[in-house]
């Protein structure tokens, strides 16, 4: 079997990659197709690999504001020669599945996400752009590619998406079923240790959707320690917010982020993810996480259990979670034992079995019986 891999650019190394690289050390002989790559910021996983870029590789300032660009996208994945594989296995939250591929092509897209500039258009142009002319052009463009990419989901052969809330994001979109394989955590990265440390964790890039806003309220007015590590665009923001009881790390080491992750009461969850990679490496230290009720945290975090969720995203409902989190004898070998299912080595059995399914369909085949016996997996809504 001839294999090939696509994802919307490797330029930003975030749980998305993480996952291509998963794939990528899967199948060492599939060459990786992708609009542009910053090589700067690869992850050791693509070392070696052949990565094929698009024309869009060299244009001037895109690998530095990548997201900027997204106009040329479709037209860089759409002028590559027809990928020559049997199976196509696309990455993507963006373009990727707009890639071409010969007529013979198998195509399963690994969906992160249906693109959020296309279906929340007025929330995309608002982080990204503001109100201006740039803005408003951004608006027409988006709805016209929003209906080109409505047309490419319909060609995808079949679709797994990394979560519940996405497979339902997926129907909404494209009125296609999915099957569901979550993404693969290094678990065997953390361990267990035995003392504890008096501060709650933040892990996340600071963005508004993850409402680090909320921890930080709410940390005020506990009083208690609140270690917050990543950066982003927010920061300056949630800075002027933050009291004398919670710091601001930005980015560290992975060896450093595991000291903290190994050593917290709590890691705090306070957003609407997707999936949520924070939280099954919190629990691979055996740490319980404090989660907003919604979207991946339902299917990562079993409360009571390991960890805890609000139903309400306020700080009083995540205060009042993190006081009872305080009253709960918690077992981390339990804890642990729960994110050993969302391990590279069961995503990798998992994906294996879903492309050679794939690759061996014939016409008549009852393809989704094969898939079956993928275990706990669930097909379409």
């Amino acid at each position: 079997m001839r294999l090939a891999l696509v994802h919307d650019y490797l330029i930003q190394m975030g749980g998305a990659e993480r996952v291509v690289a998963t794939m990528a050390e899967a199948f060492p002989e599939a060459p990786i197709y992708t609009s542009a790559t910053d090589r700067r910021q690869l992850l050791p996983q693509f070392s070696g690999k052949k990565i094929i870029n698009s024309w869009a590789d060299r244009f001037p300032g895109l690998h530095d504001s990548f997201k900027k660009f997204f106009p040329i996208y479709p037209f860089a994945f759409q002028t590559f020669k027809p990928i020559d594989a049997d199976v196509v296995w696309i990455s993507s939250s963006g373009f990727a599945k707009w890639v071409r591929v010969k007529p013979t092509a198998k195509t399963i897209c690994y969906c992160h996400t249906p693109p959020r500039f296309f279906w929340d258009v007025d929330g995309y142009v608002k982080a990204e752009l503001g109100n201006s002319l740039g803005g408003w052009s951004a608006k027409v463009l988006l709805s016209f590619l929003r209906r080109w990419d409505f047309v490419r989901a319909q060609r995808i052969h079949r679709f797994v998406a990394n979560s519940r809330c996405v497979q339902q994001r997926i129907w909404e979109c494209y009125r296609r079923p999915s099957m569901i394989i979550h993404p693969p955590v290094d678990v065997n990265r953390f361990s267990v240790v035995g003392k504890t440390d008096d501060y709650c964790l933040v892990l996340s890039r600071l963005i508004g959707y993850k409402r680090i806003d909320l921890a930080i309220e709410a940390f005020n007015r506990l009083g208690q320690r609140l270690i917050i590590i990543g950066d982003g665009p927010d920061r300056v923001r949630l800075e002027a917010m933050a009291g004398p009881t919670i710091s601001f790390l930005g980015r560290i080491t992975d060896g450093e982020i595991d000291h903290y992750l190994a050593r917290c009461r709590a890691l705090i969850f306070p957003g609407l993810e997707d999936f949520g990679i924070a939280a099954v490496e919190a629990q691979a230290c055996g740490r319980p996480v404090i989660a907003f009720a919604g979207g991946g945290a339902l299917e990562t975090v079993i409360p009571g259990e390991t960890g805890l969720f609000f139903e309400e995203q306020t700080a009083d409902g995540l205060l009042e979670a993190v006081r009872r989190s305080g009253t709960v004898n918690w077992s981390a070998e339990r804890i642990r034992a729960n994110a050993l299912k969302f391990s590279r080595e069961v995503f990798i059995e998992k994906m294996r079995t879903v492309v050679g399914a794939t690759y061996e369909e014939r016409p008549g085949d009852c393809v989704e019986a094969k898939l079956a016996e993928v275990p706990e997996e669930s097909y379409g809504l």
